[in-house]
């Protein structure tokens, strides 16, 4: 039997210290090709490096029939080669709906967590100190990412816009998380499967065009391949191999920087600061790149996910240290930063700003799920839509336009409507809050919402009302007001996002 595939993830595990012998490692089994592969390498490698393997199947309890079939045959794999088998049911839908999340995005907590949880529970058992902690190098999890999952990654950020590493994709190893099966092709992985004569599950929403990473997969990739180059997934994934390498030097260079400008710290526990104080001047002095790298690098230090900060942020903060004077910016995640002149150098502050006042209660936000509907304050109904411009059906209004009759969108009071494509998290009806913009003008140039709920004098207990249509920071529409130029319809546009209200405001 060929052995490269064998081979090749075996070298690829050695290159990255993936694995070290007497290892636990929870595998991730979803009952597609890509796992099975997984599984079934690690199987091979388990006597010789002596591993305790333990597959995990988490049922979404979505799919229905499919999903009780892949779990079966997830759990048959496992127990046909003596490996301890693990199911995990969750209602990830009613999870979404609980945390406000995207299903996709739900479903990656749900999965990760199970896996966490099952790992520590059998490191635990073992009754070793050097198996006990989840972090130990010893206990790790395995998950099945291939190399199209990484330049999809890599495609998907690039289009969003991104650093260098967002441009590297899908890491190999993430603290002891790894991914063995990441130098594979799809290709690849069928090859294996095939030569050993092992049937794998099909997830039939991987063929449909509902997330971009699919359309992707399904559209791009495929014309790539036959017209620009046929191994361009592999050219892709040595330049992303590459960019990591880059990216983890840049990030050493800008750990020492850091190290240079940083001028104080007060900490608030779990290895996290609420507060962080840059030498001005030093942070000035270094090279521009290494030094956004630093203001990014220490928005790290005191938040828990960098999910909604951007290049943007980093270039306002970076504004406000060249300027003189005391001036102020606030940013996602409660954070702000101020500048301080102080005798004879300045201070750049990055701390978290109070909480609310007592008495003011945070409205809790309401995930717009699309398809769907949701009750708004203010709004009533709301109905959400996902058209296709090529299928607009006559009673939108928007058929004249993208037939060409008209250079015209319809306006209409209570539909508007969005270029869905360029929506990049999960959408949600919420009140105002700090870091919240818009793009007003032809140009997209950015204004804050508070300054343009200042500038239209919409009164103060006004502003704190209304439910505005946000995609992270990025504000969508204020009702009864208008929407952001980012978001409007084009010729161009392909998926429209059709929202309808109840004729609140």
């Amino acid at each position: 039997m060929n052995q490269r595939i064998f081979r090749k993830v075996k070298e690829y595990i050695g290159k990255y210290q993936m694995i070290t012998p007497g290892d636990t490692i929870v595998v991730g089994v979803s009952g597609g090709a890509d796992s099975v592969c997984l599984l079934l390498v690690l199987y091979e490698l388990a006597e010789e490096m002596q591993l305790r393997l333990i597959g995990v199947h988490v049922n979404h309890g979505i799919r229905r029939e499919e999903a009780d079939a892949d779990a079966a045959y997830a759990g048959r794999l496992c127990e046909e080669r003596g490996i301890p088998f693990v199911l995990v049911q969750e209602d990830v839908k009613a999870y979404a709906g609980r945390e406000h999340l995207s299903e996709e995005e739900a479903g990656r907590k749900v999965r990760y967590r199970a896996f966490e949880e099952v790992l520590s529970g059998y490191t635990e058992r073992a009754g070793s100190r050097e198996l006990s902690g989840r972090d130990s190098p010893r206990g790790k999890i395995a998950v099945a990412h291939n190399a199209n999952d990484r330049v999809e990654t890599m495609l998907f950020h690039l289009f969003r816009g991104t650093g260098l590493s967002g441009m590297s994709g899908i890491k190999p190893v993430r603290g002891h998380i790894i991914r063995p099966v990441l130098c594979l092709e799809r290709g690849e992985i069928e090859e294996y499967l095939r030569e050993r004569q092992i049937p794998f599950c099909i997830d039939r929403t991987n063929m449909e065009d509902t997330y971009t990473r699919n359309r992707i997969r399904n559209h791009i990739f495929p014309y790539v391949e036959k017209e620009v180059c046929h191994n361009a997934v592999g050219h892709m994934w040595e330049t992303a191999d590459m960019l990591a390498e880059t990216a983890s030097y840049i990030r050493r260079q800008a750990r020492e920087a850091y190290a240079r400008c940083m001028a104080a710290g007060e900490e608030c526990g779990e290895g996290r600061l609420k507060r962080l104080e840059f030498d001005a001047g030093a942070l000035l002095a270094e090279d521009p790149f290494i030094r956004r790298q630093v203001l990014l690098f220490g928005l790290e230090q005191v938040t828990e996910g960098r999910k909604d900060i951007s290049a943007v942020h980093v270039k306002e903060m970076e504004k406000l240290l060249v300027k003189g004077g005391s001036k102020q910016l606030s940013l996602p995640y409660g954070l702000a930063v101020r500048k301080e002149p102080l005798k004879g150098y300045s201070r750049l502050i990055l701390y978290k700003e109070a909480e609310e006042k007592a008495g003011t209660e945070k409205k809790a936000g309401i995930e717009a799920q699309v398809p769907g509907e949701v009750e708004v304050p203010g709004l009533g109904r709301v109905v959400l839509t996902l058209l296709e411009s090529g299928k607009v059906p006559p009673e939108s209004g928007l058929a004249d336009f993208f037939g060409g009759e008209s250079q015209f969108i319809p306006q209409k009071s209570y539909t508007k409507w969005f270029d869905y494509d360029r929506i990049t998290k999960s959408l949600m009806f919420r009140t105002r809050e700090k870091g919240d913009y818009f793009a007003i003008h032809g140009n997209q140039s950015r204004k804050k919402l508070k300054d343009y709920m200042i500038d239209e004098k919409i009164p103060r207990n006004r502003r704190e009302e209304i439910y505005v249509l946000a995609d992270g920071s990025h504000i969508l529409w204020v009702p009864g007001y208008r929407i952001s130029e980012y978001y409007k319809i084009t010729k161009e546009t392909k998926h429209i996002l059709q929202v309808q209200s109840g004729g609140g405001l």
